[in-house]
C-alpha cells in the first residue's frame, strides 16, 4: 500500500489507518463531534476581515523565502508588519 498522509501532511501507520476504517465501519457517535463554523477561525473577537494587495514578483519572493526560512506564514508576517505601520513604529 503507498504511504498515506493526512491533509497535514502527516503519516498514517498501518494502525491508525486500522482503527480509521473500522470507525468508519462501525459508525461514528455524533454526539462527540466538534461542532465547527465554516471557513478558517478567528483571529479575534468575530469574523476576521479578509485583505488582499498587490505586490512586485521581487517583494513576493523575497517575502516567501523570509516566511520559509523562519516557519511563518505570509498573512502572520503581513499582520505584523501592518501592526508595526498603524502603531507609528
Amino acid at each position: 500500500m503507498d504511504e498515506m498522509r493526512t491533509k497535514s501532511g502527516t503519516r498514517l501507520s498501518e494502525a491508525r489507518i486500522d482503527q480509521l476504517a473500522n470507525e468508519a465501519e462501525t459508525g461514528y457517535d455524533l454526539s462527540k463531534a466538534e461542532i465547527r463554523g465554516p471557513g478558517r477561525p478567528s483571529l479575534g473577537v468575530g469574523p476576521s476581515k479578509h485583505l488582499q494587495v498587490r505586490i512586485e514578483a521581487n517583494l513576493d519572493a523575497s517575502l516567501r523565502s523570509r516566511a520559509a526560512a523562519e516557519g511563518r506564514s505570509i498573512s502572520e508576517i503581513a499582520r505584523d508588519a501592518l501592526r508595526a505601520y498603524v502603531s507609528g513604529q
